[in-house]
């Protein structure tokens, strides 16, 4: 048996999420039949964690344990012949039995995009969420700075979330605006990129935080009223649950010592 490490990129549009829902019709779906159809085999993938309907990925790592012996060079090439055009395998590795892509995860990034300028952009209609009205980026970033560290993010946190904590750390929170000519002419607020960084996160966590803080750069709330509302542990207290499209899972960091004897593919 080898445990097979992948890392998968996605755009979310047209899928209700990595994870298999009754509904059907998701990443994680795609994949296990793209593999069923190369092995035969019925495999389970687990992934490093779930996306919500409509979130794209950037690089999701997923593993699963399979008794074929194609070689680890062939398997991304073969499984990107099975999937749509929209999900893609850019890497795939072997790990040990014990490795398992969501609990020996460390660090996740997230990114959330806003198109702040008048105009929607035609091309990346699907990845940014459209604010024309004016935004006061130092406020809202001010505001992420509350973010930093660990705390309770009940806050933040899907009223359906089950999980049994709601403890997480954030190490990094970061906002920037790209106002280069390609995406703004004159006047323009450009387009403004959230990046988290953290252990873990809890259901809409990144999207009830982004909709917080469009308020706070609406002038709605105070970029302290962030910190008042982690205090609450209530979701109420927070704002709303800001669009999927906008948000994507960047990237999934482990151990170097929980990676040896990898070998990746080139």
């Amino acid at each position: 048996m080898r445990n097979l490490l992948m890392t998968v990129c996605y755009d979310g549009t047209n899928y209700y999420g990595f994870q298999t829902q009754p509904g059907g019709n998701t990443v994680q779906d795609c994949i296990e039949e793209a593999i069923k159809g190369l092995t035969g085999e019925t495999i389970k993938i687990h992934g490093s964690g779930r996306t919500d309907a409509g979130v794209h990925a950037r690089q999701q790592p997923f593993h699963f344990i399979t008794s074929s012996s194609i070689p680890l060079e062939r398997w991304r090439m073969a499984l990107n012949g099975r999937l749509p055009a929209d999900i893609r395998i850019v890497d795939a590795s072997e790990v040990s039995l014990e490795f398992h892509s969501r609990r020996s995860a460390k660090r996740k990034t997230y990114r959330y995009t806003i198109n702040g300028n008048r105009v929607p952009d035609v091309f990346w209609r699907n990845y940014q969420v459209h604010h024309p009205g004016r935004l006061d980026t130092d406020a809202m970033r001010q505001g992420l700075g509350y973010l930093v560290g660990t705390h309770d993010f009940t806050s933040f946190a899907s009223r359906h979330s089950t999980k049994a904590s709601h403890v997480r750390t954030i190490y990094e929170a970061t906002l920037e605006v790209d106002t280069s000519p390609v995406y703004s002419g004159s006047n323009e607020q450009g387009i403004i990129h959230i990046m988290l960084t953290g252990n873990g996160f809890l259901q809409h966590m990144v999207r009830i935080i982004v909709g917080t803080l469009l308020e706070v750069g609406e002038g709605k709330r105070k970029p302290e009223d962030m910190k008042a509302i982690l205090e609450a542990v209530d979701r109420k207290a927070a704002g709303p649950t800001a669009e999927s499209k906008g948000l994507m899972l960047w990237s999934v960091e482990y151990d170097a010592i929980e990676m040896e004897g990898t070998n990746l593919s080139n």
